[in-house]
């Protein structure tokens, strides 16, 4: 499946049209240009974050209202080396440069932890996004199967690890601003995620024929607690505030990282925080490339409000795990998915 797919891709740029099976729907199409840029999303300096003062309190005032308000903001002076960004977004390109038949010794189809796919992680969908991805699970270390770990390029293994960690302590420092905005301990997000995951998706969006019609990742919330994204400067990434009516392009910064709040984020703060509404566009000039860091709970940590105030409502009607709340979410999505089009199929008027 992986192995047509990629071939498919690859007919389709060189052919100038796209296979139906990449075509959107016309309200999910791209009305805004991949580089049409906005400059909505907070941009926040991470500098003296460590330290007390006037530096500190103003970062920590404009992450929370960012966490309020979009759910998404841009962090530099991050302390995340600049040198181990480049090197991996290099790596990166390198392996995704590869003949087909190297990448495809990862293939992560059929429910293998790990690997190479092109478009999507959840089987079954009838539109297909215009991607290919490699998974990293990173975190618990004990955890790491690194038979599943790309060997090429060589040096991308030691990236990674390093990478990996360095992001972990960035994460972690997010979420005591997040937990003492909670009124909180400041360990108590991490706590919460018992023994928490990370995990590292590369996404390579290929040039796109026909970029009008499709999308490189479809509209979607991450379920986790906090994502860590690494965008080249080519333009692509998407969010709204507004359930789709409109989208902003957001304007990549060399080094930054774009920070989403998920699912997660949203229900163990009663709603507080908005779990960011994003997709990813393409274009016909030239590939793009990001790096997503993923910072879930555990499996069975549970998912239910920290901390509510007198006389609040939970936003949820039970407290479930974090493995639960990921099965509901993706059969969702797939049974809205199956839904429409059926619904296309039976009605002559969208054939």
């Amino acid at each position: 499946m992986a192995a047509q797919m990629k071939i498919c891709v690859c007919e389709e740029a060189e052919a100038g049209a796209l296979h139906p099976k990449f075509i959107r729907d016309e309200e999910e199409r791209p009305k805004v240009a991949y580089d049409q840029f906005s400059d909505d999303i907070p941009v926040i300096s991470f500098a003296g974050i460590e330290e007390s003062g006037e530096k500190r309190a103003e970062a920590w005032r404009r992450i929370v209202a960012a966490s309020e308000d979009w759910g998404i903001f841009q962090l530099v002076d991050h302390a995340v080396d600049f040198t181990l960004l480049q090197r991996m977004s290099s790596l990166a390109r390198d392996f995704f440069a590869l003949p087909s038949q190297e990448k495809l010794r990862f293939d992560m189809s059929g429910g293998k932890k790990g690997g190479f796919i092109v478009s999507s992680h959840l089987q079954g969908e009838v539109v297909q996004d215009w991607r290919e991805i490699v998974t990293y699970f990173s975190y618990p270390v004990a955890a790491r199967d690194y038979s599943r770990w790309p060997d090429k390029p060589e040096g991308w293994r030691a990236a990674t690890e390093e990478y990996s960690r360095q992001v972990m302590e960035l994460g972690c420092k997010l979420l005591e601003i997040l937990s003492e905005a909670m009124d909180l301990e400041k360990d108590a997000l991490s706590k919460a995620c018992v023994n928490m995951d990370q995990k590292i998706v590369v996404n390579f969006y290929p040039k796109c024929p026909q970029p009008d019609l499709t999308l490189g990742l479809k509209r979607h919330t991450d379920p986790g607690l906090i994502t860590l994204l690494l965008q080249d400067q080519v333009g692509g990434l998407q969010a709204t505030r507004d359930d789709g009516n409109t989208w902003i392009t957001i304007r990549p910064i060399q080094g930054a990282f774009v920070v989403n709040l998920g699912d997660y984020a949203h229900y163990v703060s009663n709603g507080r925080f908005k779990n960011a509404d994003h997709r990813a566009v393409v274009n016909s000039k030239c590939s793009r490339l990001s790096i997503a860091t993923f910072q879930n709970p555990a499996p069975d940590a549970k998912v239910y409000p920290l901390k509510m105030g007198e006389g609040e409502e939970s936003i949820m009607k039970e407290s479930i795990t974090f493995s639960e709340m990921y099965k509901r979410k993706m059969s969702n999505d797939l049974e809205l998915a199956r839904l429409k089009n059926l619904a296309s199929q039976n009605n002559p008027l969208l054939n």
